[in-house]
């Protein structure tokens, strides 16, 4: 059972930035690849980015690419989602989640482990 928590959310005005980290208390976390998805108030869960177990293999969606990074600390057990340049269109819940697979894009239901959310709003 991996445990993921999501902090950092909030609410900013367009073209400022947010930082979002997920923690987990798991300790093979290292082990697991992870992603970042979102769900509007009005669209469906949708991919942002991912990135592999050891840091690298990083994926955006073309709606974020060059806006948002994504990294990780597995010493810290942790995820980051750095966001710049925030859109309106960017307000939604955000979850963290893990894989077993380590790398590459995969579809939200190949993630068994999801936290809980954190919101971001972003006002035009």
């Amino acid at each position: 059972q991996v445990q993921l928590s999501e902090s950092g959310g909030g609410l900013v005005q367009a073209g400022d930035s947010l930082r979002l980290s997920c923690l987990s208390s798991t300790s093979s976390f290292s082990d697991f690849g992870v992603g970042w998805f979102r769900q509007g108030p009005d669209t469906e869960r949708e991919f942002v980015a991912s990135i592999g177990w050891r840091g690298g293999n990083t994926v955006y969606a073309n709606a974020v690419k060059g806006r948002f990074i994504v990294s990780r600390d597995n010493a810290k057990k942790a995820v980051y989602l750095q966001m710049n340049s925030l859109k309106p269109e960017d307000t939604a819940v955000y979850y963290c989640a893990a894989t077993y697979i380590k790398e590459g894009l995969r579809p939200a239901h190949e993630y068994p482990y999801w936290g809980q959310g954190t919101q971001v709003t972003v006002s035009s």
